[in-house]
């Protein structure tokens, strides 16, 4: 079969194209954003009219793969691992309603936070679900978990989850690509309560999903996806989990090492791999790449003087991504770090584009609210949090998805003022406008600024679905006419815009400024593609 090049993001979307996917729900978030943007312009994707646009937020795309399992279709549900707090609520539920066509979650965390605000691992969600979950290894198991995870839900009915991490999603590597296979056909479930959750229902949905657990586990120990590697050396056994499994392999490779190797990229634990392991070594290392979720599991397991060692006894960095180095110093090899970088190349913060617009918007703000001693800015994420860093220093607190407006909305009713929220247009309308109708409905004293650049440019210039309406649906929840504002964001403006922020501060109750202008990265891609 055909060979590609492919990241570990466009693996599992070319798997699942390959594997009858019908479509793709999600909302960007690095380092899931590929998923999606790679099946938007895939020929063949675009021939059979998968679904590939952008949802408004993770809980929206969940809700809508949801439903397209119920129609009997393979699909998924794409997102980073805060994306997946965002859609928890049908995320959690979907354990109970069971899938009728494959449904697959997938979700890539970030260990040590380069592009995120927090640190967490996906896979507690699935035991916390007691859903399956697989967490490939390299690009060619991303690939194949597409297919084996579509079998393996519609086998249980049961959602699955795909947890993939920061650098296997952003690595590329050759994948065998395999026959493709037709999509279902439209069924709806069998059992007409299937997706009801009443609780009458629910408790009978538990006291299947519970005991399933047993299956489950059997399915684990009988997939492809994971092996035992026996090895003569028991003074030490090795669990790999996912990604850990390369890093392993790398320092074997070079090391002839011999010990047992138990391979995990699909869970729950395969417990007779597990006790065997357990009871075979005198030490088990477990390497993982995030939080110690198997380390911690593995206390269920523990045979009398076995000792567990990984990130929780310090022989592997507590927080943080793994490496291959970390690995060989678990192992007492020979330190494999690589040339320390020089200090003019390490440690760049990183900053707004030049040109960018929010700049000019951040410059106004400042100059405003100068003279205010108690005014605050509360953030979002976004590309416009870097208002935080110099020169400009802008805003005061970035929390989650949508959080400036309802912090600024509390601070408000604290006493604080003024009290200034700053929203991108995309972020808006994933988790913003239900803020805006909690401070109309209060009447609160805030000034909100909707930083429209007309793209999710901190992702890499996605559409997304409020495009153009963000004054029609201000004016629509109840925001005043005369206090929806809109200013160009450009230093021939600036005093004018200055003026603007200190009239709608001025005001008590509730206005909305929208800088607006386009992204400077989207307009050089629009300028090039016209040339």
């Amino acid at each position: 079969m055909k060979k590609l090049l492919l990241l570990g993001d466009e693996a599992l979307a070319q798997g699942a194209i390959d594997a009858g996917i019908s479509g793709f729900y999600g909302y960007p978030g690095t380092p899931s954003t590929e998923i999606i943007e790679y099946v938007q312009q895939n020929k063949v994707a675009i021939e059979k009219n998968i679904h590939r646009t952008w949802a408004s937020n993770e809980k929206t795309a969940m809700e809508s793969a949801v439903g397209m399992s119920y129609a009997g279709k393979r699909t998924m549900a794409t997102m980073k691992h805060v994306g997946l707090n965002v859609a928890a609520d049908p995320f959690m539920n979907s354990a109970m309603t069971g899938a009728n066509g494959g449904l697959l979650v997938a979700v890539a965390d970030d260990p040590s936070m380069h592009s995120s605000q927090n640190e967490q691992d996906s896979r507690i969600f699935a035991n916390f679900a007691l859903i399956p979950c697989i967490e490939p290894s390299d690009q060619q198991e991303c690939y194949d978990a597409a297919k084996h995870g579509f079998e393996l839900s519609e086998k249980f009915k049961l959602p699955v989850l795909v947890r993939l991490v920061t650098r296997l999603s952003h690595s590329r590597s050759g994948v065998v690509q395999k026959e493709m296979i037709n999509e279902n056909k439209m069924k709806t479930p069998e059992d007409p309560n299937q997706f009801m959750l009443l609780p009458a229902f629910s408790r009978t949905k538990y006291n299947r999903l519970v005991p399933l657990q047993a299956e489950l586990e059997k399915a684990s120990e009988e997939s492809p996806l994971n092996k035992y590697i026996d090895g003569s050396d028991k003074s030490l056994g090795i669990i790999a989990c996912g990604l850990g499994y390369n890093y392993l392999m790398e320092n074997v490779s070079k090391n002839n090492l011999k010990n047992p190797i138990l391979k995990v990229s699909q869970y729950p634990l395969p417990r007779k791999y597990v006790e065997k392991i357990m009871n075979e070594c005198d030490q088990v290392l477990v390497i993982e790449d995030g939080m110690p979720v198997v380390e911690q599991q593995l206390k269920g397991y523990v045979n009398g003087n076995t000792k567990i060692k990984g990130r929780l006894d310090g022989s592997l960095p507590r927080v943080g991504e793994l490496n291959p180095n970390h690995v060989a110093k678990a192992l007492n090899l020979a330190d494999i770090h690589g040339q320390v970088i020089p200090d003019v190349v390490a440690g760049r913060p990183p900053a707004l584009c030049v040109g960018c617009p929010h700049a000019d918007t951040f410059k106004a703000l400042k100059e405003a609210i100068k003279d205010e001693t108690n005014a605050r800015v509360f953030g979002d994420i976004g590309c416009y949090t870097l208002g935080f860093m110099p020169p400009y220093k802008a805003i005061n607190t970035t929390l989650d998805m949508g959080a400036s407006i309802t912090m600024a909305k509390g601070a408000s009713e604290a006493g604080l003022f003024p009290a200034i929220a700053t929203i991108g247009d995309s972020t808006f309308f994933h988790s913003g406008m239900t803020g805006l109708m909690d401070c109309i409905y209060d009447k609160s004293n805030v000034v909100i600024v909707i930083l429209d650049n007309s793209t999710t440019g901190m992702t890499g210039g996605q559409e997304y679905t409020g495009h153009g309406r963000i004054e029609a649906v201000c004016k629509g929840l109840g925001v005043e006419a005369d206090h929806i504002r809109v200013i160009t964001p450009l230093p021939k403006q600036h005093e004018e815009n200055i003026k603007v922020f200190q009239e709608e501060m001025a005001y008590e109750g509730v206005s909305v400024i929208i800088p607006r202008r386009e992204c400077v990265q989207t307009l050089k891609k629009k300028l090039k593609s016209r040339r």
